[in-house]
């Protein structure tokens, strides 16, 4: 509703301007250094005739970063240095320092080699080369509606399970990551091995499809990385929907690889 007043200039900027300093304490000024977000209001909510889906905003990318935080919290003690990686925007290049991009997770594992003692030149780089990951971001279920853009017979669905994307980027593999083959019969292992469901499929047809995720930063440092996360339907909408069996595939798959890989 526009502010009241036959003198006022910009009426609904105002009405907006006084709703948000009365709730919040925001001036327009305040615009000018501040990072704000407008986003659906609804809940996330239960899908499907047996409420087997889960359909919310912001599934990507946050259903990832929640199975794997509860799953590094849960998961056994074991002799090796476990991380959970939580970056921001990814979605619009990884920039900034809290972006991948950044020398902030260098300087992090910089800063445990010398508390153990153990720093000398070269051992970043090292520690980089026998270090493994999986980069939990979410993949895209085949849309029927849509189903042009996608490769039936190489793409996720919903409930079967976590989605391996041995390669992401566009137009083929350009400008994305590339898991190799020894790696990727490694984590198949130790799934079929815990019993964890999963499929490997690609982000859309090739040519058609296509997308990318920060695993191409860490791969450039040496380090093994696949893209491993929960297929979505109508990703980056108000309304995205994941399947409850493939969010639990996840944390499973997230909690496993911390204990075993």
């Amino acid at each position: 509703m526009p502010y009241g007043g036959e003198d006022v200039r910009e009426k609904v900027k105002l009405n907006v301007l006084k709703i948000l300093n009365e709730k919040y304490g925001i001036d327009e000024a305040d615009f000018l250094s501040s990072e704000l977000e407008l986003v659906p209001a609804f809940n996330a909510k239960s899908l499907g005739f047996d409420k087997s889906m889960i359909a919310g905003y912001g599934h990507d990318d946050k259903v990832c970063a929640y199975s794997a935080l509860r799953a590094i919290l849960e998961a056994g003690e074991k002799d090796k240095t476990a991380i959970c990686i939580l970056s921001d925007k990814e979605e619009v290049g990884s920039m900034g320092n809290t972006g991948m991009e950044s020398q902030t997770f260098d300087y992090f594992i910089s800063e445990l080699l010398n508390k153990s003692g153990e720093n000398r030149p070269n051992l970043l780089n090292k520690v980089f080369c026998n270090s493994s990951m999986l980069s939990a971001d979410v993949g895209v279920i085949y849309d029927p509606i849509y189903g042009g853009v996608s490769d039936r017979t190489n793409c996720a669905y919903s409930a079967y399970g976590i989605s391996f994307d041995k390669y992401t980027g566009s137009r083929g593999k350009a400008g994305g990551s590339d898991a190799n083959a020894e790696f990727i019969a490694k984590l198949r292992g130790i799934l079929e091995k815990n019993n964890i469901q999963y499929q490997v499929a690609e982000l859309g047809r090739v040519d058609v499809g296509g997308g990318g995720t920060i695993a191409y930063i860490l791969a450039n440092k040496g380090v093994e990385v696949i893209d491993c996360g929960v297929p979505v339907l109508s990703m980056h909408s108000p309304y995205e929907v994941a399947s409850k069996y493939d969010i639990y595939s996840a944390y499973r798959t997230y909690k496993v690889f911390y204990e075993e890989c």
